[in-house]
């Protein structure tokens, strides 16, 4: 059975996107998308902890166990770095906005760390890879980024049109002699080559397959697709020419010391040598804080 969900197919009542672990079959990694056009969301953060990430909402209001904090937020994906909060295990929040989609990460944890905010100034934004290979990733809550957190680990990745991100395939299932396991949430949103704030039509491609042999999948992704990773090599994430691509991965495991580590499919691990060679896409960063950066 695949594990690629069509925008709308994992939508609740209140929810554009709604993956908990006893939906995905496994047992940390969750993602709520809310489009708060439709007005305030709520949620009791029982045994889990959050990252809550505008995606197209600004002056996003978070209410945490009665004290309010505010985000600036962004216009969308494509527009600019995000300001977002971290949300401690048993917390009750409210979210409101004039409109707008946010996206609430979780994982199943046990540790209570507080409340924190980051600015967008101070989220670290890097680029990755190497000639078509490159690609911009925005460290919201990694181990490197940020400490304040049990289980979580939370990642965006722009990806330029005809480029590829998610390369070489890597996994973190566990299996074998690969001892880091996460589980992965890809959520996915596509953009257009003149359109900052995404575009529906535009479409990439993602490959995830199992080291034995058993699941060999490709499929197109559209805007608001989502693919869950419980293990297997993945990758690459393909941007069609003049569609960059984004997606917002959330991840979780059993390790008491969050990681962010992988491993390569080794038929494909000779590829990052070759990046020093190819140098970085001038495209790249996509965007800042400030905004979209202007090429």
């Amino acid at each position: 059975m695949s594990n690629h969900h069509r925008a709308g197919a994992l939508a609740a009542a209140d929810t554009l996107v709604t993956v908990t672990p006893e939906q995905a079959g496994w047992a940390y990694s969750g993602l709520e998308v809310f489009d708060l056009a439709a007005g305030a969301a709520g949620r009791v953060l029982d045994g889990v902890e959050g990252v809550l990430v505008p995606l197209s909402a600004t002056d996003v209001r978070v209410t945490v166990d009665g004290e309010t904090h505010t985000l600036r937020g962004r216009t969308g994906v494509f527009a600019a770095v995000s300001d977002w909060i971290y949300l401690p295990v048993g917390s009750t929040v409210e979210i409101t906005a004039a409109s707008g989609e946010v996206a609430l990460c979780t994982a199943r944890a046990t540790e209570r760390f507080p409340v924190h905010v980051t600015a967008a100034e101070d989220v670290p934004v890097e680029v990755r890879g190497g000639g078509r290979a490159s690609r911009q990733v925005t460290n919201i809550a990694t181990p490197d980024s940020f400490t304040g957190a049990h289980k979580i680990n939370v990642c965006e990745v722009l990806t330029p049109g005809g480029n590829v991100s998610s390369w070489p395939p890597h996994r973190h299932d566990g299996i074998g002699d690969c001892a880091p396991t996460n589980e992965e949430i890809y959520y996915f949103r596509m953009g257009r080559l003149d359109e900052p704030h995404g575009h529906p039509h535009g479409q990439g491609l993602f490959r995830v397959y199992t080291v034995d042999g058993s699941s060999d999948e490709t499929v197109t992704v559209l805007d608001g697709d989502v693919y869950l990773v419980p293990e297997g090599y993945h990758g690459p994430s393909t941007a069609q020419p003049e569609y960059p691509m984004y997606f917002l991965n959330v991840l979780a495991g059993p390790a008491e010391d969050r990681t962010m580590a992988f491993c390569d499919d080794p038929d494909h691990h000779w590829i990052r040598e070759a990046w020093a060679e190819q140098g970085l896409d001038p495209r790249l960063p996509m965007t800042s804080a400030a905004g979209r950066v202007a090429r």
